[in-house]
């Protein structure tokens, strides 16, 4: 009994992929690779073409004054010097510079939003 069976496919065709799918050089895989990598993570002008929402997870109220925005920047920026020295206390050598260096940022910070919250006339 005579069994027909196919030609086997070209291998400089560029429609062949002679390497299992499953193989780390094979061409599916890359390509799959590719299209997850596309899907999960969108490239810059995908990102900028996209339509912003608005989101209000986090929001301020749109009726507060400047003074208590002022007063509420003061007190959180106050909060967060805290938290760095007591950081710092438990660091040595390049870590501990490195947070002092931000704390002396958000001490200047906190000086500039005190300087804005003495100009800014009370609300009563």
């Amino acid at each position: 009994m005579f069994k027909v069976t196919p030609n086997p496919p070209d291998a400089d065709s560029p429609d062949t992929d002679p390497v299992s799918p499953y193989e780390p050089h094979s061409k599916k895989l890359n390509e799959a690779a590719e299209r997850a990598l596309n899907f999960h993570f969108p490239s810059n002008a995908d990102i900028k073409a996209t339509k912003r929402t608005r989101s209000m997870l986090f929001s301020v109220d749109p009726a507060a004054t400047a003074e208590t925005l002022a007063v509420f920047l003061v007190e959180t920026l106050a909060s967060v010097d805290v938290m760095i020295h007591q950081l710092v206390d438990h660091l040595e050598g390049e870590s501990r510079y490195a947070l002092l260096g931000i704390s002396n940022s958000i001490m200047v910070a906190e000086i500039t939003a005190n300087r804005v919250l003495d100009k800014v006339e009370p609300s009563v």
